[in-house]
Parts: structure tokens; sequence; C-alpha cells
């Protein structure tokens, strides 16, 4: 049975939230002189989709269409399903204080074993392919062993193959190098979607696509609201706003390379059959969505966690007492909301952060009392975000006074709001998450044809 992508998951991190703004653009891509004699493809398939010997042939079928279509093609693919968790379970049964260099070497090995075994696959069938590391692309990254940055891709090797050799080039995905040490990097969990992506601008591919063990996005989760559709296109920015929120269809760095370099890219399912496969869900310019609606789906995260500081001093500085020792430990801080008292002297401070990261983020608030100079703290793991996605947001005035109605005459209370320019999301109590999903998907009419 096919399974579906919907656009929920873990809370808004800080860099995905800005990420809009300021995305990390300073990648580059090298050519060398190649004229393009046809037409290039990225192919990438995750875990699920290359977990046995028999996912990996029917993977190797998909190739083979793209290959018999015309398409030079590069694939790039992630380690067989839960292999990296294995791994990384060898390094933390191996030190508590590992190097995160010979992580990175552990880690990086499920890719290859992949890469290894689709290429001889694909020479069975008698295709020409051979295995690709990034280091021998090269993919240079960054030096952050365990979630380095891509910061040049050299597309040279790649293409003096498909030009010469006639190979598919098979890539494992989710690595680099980091030049200036020589040292493997990897890109953090579900790398393997940037790789991909930074490999289709390198080589200029005529698009991205991305095969999982869905077969495309969906307007919200289909366990919750049954008339969930599957959408035919997603502009780029409203994925990266559903990315950075936890959707788990594709990763928010991917996204933003894609973004950037205008790299078309599908979402669609490697479960298809390789020579009848779903068409996907195209993720692209906003100018090429003909029809917009003005709300594309809607997105829940119950990863959140709520912490009130309570009578804060009022004066320049205090924000920046709060906010800098959660900063430098890493968590990610979503909401806030600032209430001043009757008095102007001193206010309630509400924000929030992961659920896994609130009792660290309580210890430190608590040691760092004394200069922020509040009365107590209160928190709660109880509840959950609801967010709304739409490039017509930009367009259509009221879009969410028709949200904050509607959920009012379901008796659902609101903690706390925010908005982007094509987002907002709103903080309510837990048991009240179905009902809210429900209700802002009839209100936007994403469950009509």
């Amino acid at each position: 049975m096919r399974k579906r992508a919907f656009l929920y998951g873990a809370g808004v991190t800080a860099t995905g939230f800005l990420c809009r703004r300021a995305v990390h653009c300073s990648v580059t891509f090298a050519f060398k002189g190649f004229l393009t004699r046809m037409a290039r493809l990225v192919m990438k398939f995750g875990g699920t989709s290359v977990a046995d010997m028999d996912r990996i042939r029917n993977v190797a079928q998909h190739v083979a269409r793209e290959v018999a279509a015309g398409y030079h093609v590069a694939v790039v693919v992630s380690a067989m399903s839960g292999k990296t968790n294995e791994l990384v379970g060898w390094v933390r049964d191996g030190s508590k204080m590992y190097d995160t260099r010979e992580y990175d070497a552990v880690v990086a090995s499920g890719e290859q074993v992949t890469s290894g075994l689709l290429a001889i696959v694909l020479q069975e069938m008698g295709i020409a392919a051979r295995s690709w590391q990034g280091w021998q692309i090269p993919l240079e990254t960054s030096d952050a062993h365990g979630s380095a940055r891509i910061n040049r891709v050299d597309g040279h090797n790649l293409i003096e193959g498909f030009e010469k050799r006639g190979e598919v080039a098979v890539i494992a995905g989710f690595q680099g190098i980091h030049p200036e040490s020589g040292r493997i990097t990897t890109l953090g969990r579900g790398g393997s979607d940037t790789s991909a992506v930074a490999v289709a601008a390198a080589i200029k591919a005529e698009r991205c696509d991305i095969y999982t063990d869905v077969d495309g996005v969906y307007t919200t989760d289909p366990r919750i609201v049954t008339k969930a559709r599957r959408l035919d296109r997603v502009a780029f920015e409203e994925m990266l706003e559903m990315a950075s929120m936890g959707a788990k269809v594709l990763q928010v760095r991917s996204v933003e390379l894609a973004m950037v370099h205008r790299v078309p890219t599908y979402v669609r399912s490697s479960f298809d059959d390789p020579a009848n496969p779903g068409l996907g869900t195209l993720i692209c310019d906003e100018e090429d969505i003909v029809e917009q609606q003005i709300i594309t789906g809607i997105a829940y995260s119950k990863d959140e966690a709520q912490i009130t500081l309570r009578n804060v001093s009022d004066k320049p500085g205090v924000a920046a007492n709060i906010f800098m020792p959660l900063a430098d430990a890493n968590i990610n801080v979503d909401m806030i909301i600032q209430v001043v008292s009757d008095n102007s002297t001193t206010t309630d401070i509400t924000f929030t952060v992961p659920a896994a990261e609130f009792e660290r983020a309580k210890v430190l608030l608590e040691e760092a009392k004394g200069g922020i100079g509040y009365a107590s703290l209160e928190g709660a793991t109880d509840v959950v975000k609801v967010s709304a996605i739409g490039i017509g947001m930009r367009s259509h005035a009221g879009v969410a006074a028709r949200a904050f109605k509607a959920l009012a005459d379901k008796g659902i209370n609101i903690r706390a709001i925010t908005t982007s320019e094509i987002k907002f999301s709103v903080l309510i109590d837990e048991a009240y998450t179905e009902l809210a999903v429900r209700t802002l998907h009839a209100l936007y009419g994403l469950d009509k044809a």
C-alpha cells in the first residue's frame, strides 16, 4: 500500500525559521567546459527504498527507466534503513566522549555500502555505472562534523563520466570532505536530500527526483483528515516552511538549495511500479503554479514545550540575558510573547522550545536567574503547535483572523501566535490537536477536490 507524506512534525528550528530571509547561499558549483549533449537527471533514494537487495534491485529498475528515456543519470543513495542508527550505536558504545571526526568516518560507511551495491546491480543489468564517495566528486563542506554544510560541489568528474563513458553515477549521499583537513564529513540526518539537490545544481540537471516511501506532499495528516489530498505542486517557499517545521518529506537545507538554485524537485514513491510511476509532488517556483489556493496545507507539531517567566524586569538587556544562554546551548526558541504589566516595570515572557530540550532549558534559566531577575518559572509540555501555510496569504487579508474565530467557536484556547508572510502558527492544548487540524483544513477548503 502506498504511503502518503503530510505536513506535520517537529517544531520550527531557529535556522529553519530564518532561512527564508537568510538562506545559506555560499555554495559554489564548478563546471569545466562540457557541453550538454543529453539532459541530466538526479534521482535520490532514501533508506527504506534501499532497505535490502530486493529494494535495491527495484531502485535499479527506476534508474533503468530514466536511462532508457535518454537521461544522463546521477543517483544519490542513503544507507539501508536502520543502518545509520546501528553505526551511531556502535560509536556511542565505543566512547561517550567520541571524536566527531571518527564518528563521521564510521557513519558515512552506510552510504558507501549502498552506492557500491547499486552500482553492481546496474552493471549486472548491462548499464554502465560506478560508485562515487563524497570526497571523490569532490563535495566540499565545512568542518562541522556531524552537521557540515556544503560549500562547493565540482561537477567536472561526474559530467566526464556521463560524456566519455556513458556511466550512471551512483553517489553516496550524506557525506563530503573538508578540504583543509582532508577528513570525511557528514551533513546531518536527512543529508542525502541536500547532497542530491547540490549535485543537481552542480551538473545543471533538468530536475531532482526525491524517491521515498511516500507518494508526495499532502494537505495534512491523512490519519487525522481522511479527505487530505496529495498536492500536485508546492512553491519552494511553502515547502521550506513545511520542512522547517519538521515535515518528514524533505530536509530543510535541501529545500534551501533547491530554492536558491531553482532546481525543480519532485517527491515521488520508490514503491510505485518502475514501469508506471506516479506523478508525485513538484516543488517549484511560485510562478509555475497556475492556480494558487490561499492556504496550501495544515501542519502540526507535538514536539513543543512552553516556558513562561513571570515578573521579569522590563529593562534593556533582559531579553538577551534570557535567550543568549539558550542559544549558546544550541536550544532553538520559536514562539516569543511579551506582556507588559500595569506598572510598566515588569513583564511576563512566554516562549517555546523543543520538548526534548525542556528540562535542559529550565536548568539554564534557573542558573541565569540572577542576571534575568524573574519571580517564577512556569512550564508545560502538553501543548501543540498548529500551522497554516500558503503563499496566497500575501494577497489576502483576514486569513489568520478567520482561523482564530473558527478555533474559538470550537472552544479552543490559543496560548501563543506567530506569523510570517506565508504562515501563521498557534499554540494550543494538545488535547485539541485533531479538532484544530480538522477545523482549519475544512475552513480553507482543503478537503475539496
